[in-house]
This record gives C-alpha cells, sequence and structure tokens, in this order.
C-alpha cells in the first residue's frame, strides 16, 4: 500500500509541475504580463474539474473492466501530446486576444 501511496503522490506532484513550467515559458512571449499566469491558472485548475467529473464518471456508471478499458484509450490518447512543449505557433503575432493562444 505505501507503494500506491508514493507512486500516486509523485504523479500528481509531477503533473502539477507542468502548469508553473508552461507558464513560465509563455510568460515573456505575452510581455510577463500576470493575465498569463491567470490564464494558466483557470486553464489547469478546469482541467483538474474535468478530471474529477471524469472520474466520479467511471466509478459510478462503468464495471471496472470497462473502466480498465477507457483508461487505457485516455492514456493512449494522452501519449500524442508528448513532449508537454510551446511551439512557436503559440507565440502572438499581433495584436488578437492571448487568452485563445494562452489556451
Amino acid at each position: 500500500m505505501p507503494l500506491y501511496a508514493a507512486t500516486i503522490f509523485l504523479s500528481a506532484f509531477l503533473l502539477f509541475l507542468v502548469q508553473p513550467v508552461i507558464a513560465r515559458q509563455i510568460l515573456p512571449w505575452f510581455g510577463g504580463s500576470a493575465s498569463v499566469w491567470a490564464i494558466c491558472l483557470v486553464f489547469f485548475q478546469s482541467l483538474l474539474l474535468a478530471g474529477y467529473a471524469y472520474s466520479d464518471f467511471l466509478i459510478r456508471k462503468l464495471t471496472a473492466k470497462r473502466q480498465l478499458t477507457v483508461h487505457v484509450i485516455m492514456l493512449s490518447v494522452s501519449l500524442l501530446w508528448l513532449p508537454i512543449a510551446p511551439g512557436d505557433r503559440w507565440k502572438p503575432t499581433g495584436a488578437e486576444d492571448p487568452t485563445v493562444l494562452i489556451l
């Protein structure tokens, strides 16, 4: 049981470490404004809430075997976005609203 607890703690720590790393990388692109931090915070907190809803839905509506299938599919799809690094297309090019680019 301690191994499971340590694994969950470490994975949560690493996942939440992504938010400040991404925000710190894109902060200079948008002039270092506080809105970049705020938008990143709202985005990652929204993802956290969606994750809670996802887990609640799976526990309430699906059997254990189907939960495993859904988790494997979601894990496979998430691997398409690795590595997590902001690209040049994220950079602002003009006077457009930076909120959409950050999200």
